[in-house]
Order: structure tokens, then sequence, then C-alpha cells
């Protein structure tokens, strides 16, 4: 009898039956017909369940009684052609332990379909059921596909800080960290005095680690950002979390040009690589949640992306005669409603959308010549819009400091970063792409919430 447990995916995976398997998971479902009982189990493994067989002369018989949806066991014994529809084999079990019961009258989760807002109110079980161990196994192969990409490309992986002093977007939507007694805070000139809190000044939870990737950026030339970001925006919507996990690379030696080829380089390969690895769960989106998300995905990887300016876009849409609920004019950004029309109807494939205005960007994206536009970008695909921003960061520093003092930010609390552009300073670039607005475009699924473990919204930091 093996010692070590059999993955569930990993017997479904065999080429044919035979030998002891060893089999531990939680039950889906247990029937009886006569002096066999039949248990459904998943370990999470895989979105199939494993069928164990446990007969009348099994010593361990009568344990079957006390187990329903939700108990654990472990089960041994022989791999067997499976005598049912639906399954290749069954394990006709030797011997069965109870690990853990579960009690039918108070435990949740019960073989029927239950809605996705009740499961976000157990969100300690709904790994459980089919859906979220889906989303935990697709949201883990992108994961693993994003650090392949860039690992395999001589990306160094950096770890930035959650907790800074700066504002990387200048948005001013910051979680505030203090140890400061808030009932009675140290006060100075009628004001909170920040010299008193456990850093000496206002601190926050970052909203990008791209700031400091830069400074790696500048001496590494290729390094990534793989970490969470928070946003303290008092935004309901299903696109919207506190806290997320950001992907950043910043590549040194690089223009715009070079950055969108990344960019569509990269989200070919992460979705091509979620689709060889993890087709059970995406046909299970598919027919569950989006009939065109393998499809989608598929157009995706074998599209040329399309390149075109903001002024451009914004022309293409003015002519449209379309009835957009947004106004479209030089100078407004594009909402999503624009970015759909223009990849789905207009375009029909991804778009790379490039030179936005300078007021409506951020003050680190490199001017074009005039002052009217900067060197940003934004990657459209069809369904969502954008999934990825970026920009060449500008690195001339009398030009940088200008567009900080625009923006209102104080050059001291960013001294630091001007410095990078006076010793060794060369082109380079970067963009961001939402993790988990990554996930839920994969899968089709339609609130951001479902995507997140454990989400962070206005008035919920449950669990």
């Amino acid at each position: 009898m093996p010692v070590q447990p059999n993955r569930i995916k990993d017997i479904l995976d065999r080429e044919s039956a035979g030998g002891e398997v060893l089999v531990q998971g939680w039950v889906k479902t247990r029937r009886s017909s006569g002096a066999v009982t039949f248990i459904q189990i998943s370990d999470g493994s895989t979105l199939s369940d494993l069928q164990v067989v446990v007969e009348e002369s099994c010593p361990d018989y009568p344990l079957v009684d006390s187990l329903n949806t939700g108990a654990s066991i472990s089960a041994s014994g022989s791999l067997v052609p499976s005598q049912g529809r639906g399954q290749k084999f069954e394990v006709n079990a030797g011997s069965l332990a109870v690990l853990g019961l579960a009690d039918p009258e108070t435990y949740p989760l019960q073989k029927k379909r239950h809605t996705l807002e009740f499961l976000r109110e157990i969100a300690h079980l709904r790994p459980r059921t089919n859906t979220f161990g889906a989303v935990a196994r697709v949201r883990n192969a992108t994961a693993f596909a994003i650090h392949s990409f860039f690992q395999e490309r001589g990306f160094q992986y950096i770890q930035t800080p959650m907790i800074t002093a700066s504002d990387a977007e200048g948005a001013g939507a910051m979680f505030r960290v203090t140890t400061l007694d808030l009932k009675d805070p140290p006060r100075q000139n009628g004001e909170v005095d920040a010299t008193e809190d456990f850093f000496g000044r206002p601190a926050f939870l970052t909203v990008s680690g791209q700031l400091e990737a830069e400074i790696f950026a500048l001496a590494l030339s290729n390094v990534y950002t793989f970490g969470p970001t928070f946003r303290a925006e008092n935004s309901n919507t299903s696109r919207h979390l506190a806290e997320f996990w950001m992907v950043e690379p910043e590549v040194a030696f690089c223009d715009l040009d070079g950055l969108a080829d990344l960019a569509e380089d990269f989200l070919k390969s992460v979705f091509a690589y979620v689709l060889e690895h993890c087709p059970e769960d995406m046909e299970f989106f598919n027919r569950w949640y989006d009939k065109a998300a393998i499809e989608t995905l598929n157009g995706i990887i074998e599209s040329s992306f399309e390149r075109i300016t903001y002024t451009e876009a914004v022309r293409m849409l003015q002519a449209s005669r379309e009835s957009f609920e947004f106004p479209v004019e030089w100078g407004l950004d594009l909402q999503s409603e624009h970015e759909r029309y223009i990849t789905e109807k207009r375009i029909g494939k991804p778009v790379v959308v490039t030179d936005y205005p300078s007021g409506i960007k951020a003050f680190y994206m490199r001017l074009n010549e005039g002052g009217d536009t900067v060197r940003a970008m934004d990657v459209l695909v069809p369904r969502i819009g954008e999934i990825i921003g970026g920009s060449q960061r500008e690195e001339r520093h009398d030009l940088l400091l200008d567009r900080m003092r625009q923006a209102g930010l104080d050059e001291r609390d960013y001294w630091w970063y001007l410095d990078l552009r006076q010793y060794g300073t060369v082109p380079h670039s970067g963009f961001g792409l939402g993790f988990e607005r990554t996930v839920q475009f994969i899968t089709g699924m339609q609130n951001i919430r479902d995507i997140s473990p454990f989400p962070r919204t206005p008035k919920n930091a449950e669990f």
C-alpha cells in the first residue's frame, strides 16, 4: 500500500488501471445500492471527482453511514476501470478512514447550485465548489505563466515595498498606515504630528511598485514585480477591488514600440499556457460562464495586434455614429465602451493605442515633441477593453521635474526618483497588468470578487 497519497489528477491521467492507490479528499456525494456504497470525492487537484466503491466485505464498511457531503476521508484500494459512465477509473476500497465529519444540518454546501452571491458569504468554504476550485487552478496557472515568461527572458524578479511615502499615480486614493492612537493623536500647531508616527512621516499602502522597479531597471536592465497593491477608492463595481495584485515589468534601453512588442508577446504566452495546462477548467468556464472564453483567447493568440494613436482612435469613434454613453472628445480618456467598440466592432482584434494627451496621464510618462501628448500605451482586447497600461518613462530630469510641479507633487518626496535621471539616465519603459482582471478575462467570470480568494471592497474585509 502506498505511503504517500495519490492526487486524483495523477490517477485520472494514467493510461490504464491497476495497482494500489491511496486517495484522500472531501465527500461530494454518497449513495448506496444494496451492500455497496459509492462515494464521490474531490481533492482539488482537478475538476473531476473520483469514485470510491466500498463493499460490505470491507472491514471499515460501517463508517460509511457517518459520511455526508463535506466530510473528509482517506481510502486505499485497487484502481480498476470504472463500471459507471463518465469516469475512467474507480477505487475498490480495501480500507477506509474518516478524517473529519460534516454535519448535514449545518454544512452550507449541498448537492445543488448555489448563487455566487451566497458563496461570497462563505468564502472559507467556496473553494470546495467546482467554480472556485477551477478559478483557483486557473489563477495558479496564470501566475506560473507570468513568472515563466519573464524568467525565460532573463528578467529579475524583485519585491517592491508595500509601505511607501510616495504616490506613484498621483491620484491620492491611498490607505494610510499609522500606529498613532486615533482617539488621541499627538498634535502640533493644531495638526496631527506625523513625526511622532512609526515612520516619522505619513506612510501609505502602495498603489504600484513601478517607481521602485525603475530603480532596479536602471541597474539590472530587465526586472519585474508581481505583488499586492491597494486603492482606497469607494467603488462598488464588478471590476474594482481595494486590494489586488499587479504585474509590472520595467525595461531599460526600451522605447514604447519595444514595450508594445513585449506586451503582445506576454499576453499571447500567458493565454496559451493556461489553455494548454487547464483544458478541463477552461471547458468548464466555456460551458457555464462565457461560451466564447476559449475562442476569445485563441483569437488573441493568433492575432497580430493593431497599433493606432489616441488621436486616430478618437477620430474613429467620432466617425462611427454610435450612441455612446460617455462623450468622445480629444482630451478625454477613453471609456470601456469606446475601447470595446474599437476592438470588437471596428478592428476586430487586440489594439495598442498610443500617444495619449499629457493632461490625462501620469507625471512620469515621456513627453512627445510639442508637449501635448505622452508616450503612453493601452493594450485593448475584446470583451473588456484595456488589459494593460504602460508608457515610456520620462528620462529627462528637467522635464520630469516640470511635470511633477504641474501635478502638484512635492519634489522632495521624489528626490531619489529625480536622482536616477542625473546619473546614467537611459530610455526605459514599463507596463502594469492587473492580475485579478486578467484571470477574470480568461475565465469569463462577471464579477472580480469571484476571482479574488478573499475580496477586499468598501465595507468588506471579511475572512
